[in-house]
């Protein structure tokens, strides 16, 4: 079941927005392509991390 609208799987709940958001976007399209939605959870949240830790080094540069 994809995630929209604030709509979010629990273990997002105590997540900063921004990161959650991202995480929901990754999440959807690793479901639409796995249909395993474990999978696309942790893939997404592991994902978002990764995307905003590279996103803060390029801040520091």
């Amino acid at each position: 079941m994809p995630w929209y609208n604030g709509d979010y799987p629990p273990s997002y709940k105590n997540q900063p927005k921004k990161l959650r958001d991202k995480a929901v976007e990754i999440a959807n399209e690793v479901l639409k392509t796995t249909g395993n939605e474990g999978e696309a959870i942790a893939t997404g949240l592991k994902q978002a991390r990764a995307h905003f830790a590279k996103e803060k080094e390029k801040d520091k540069q």
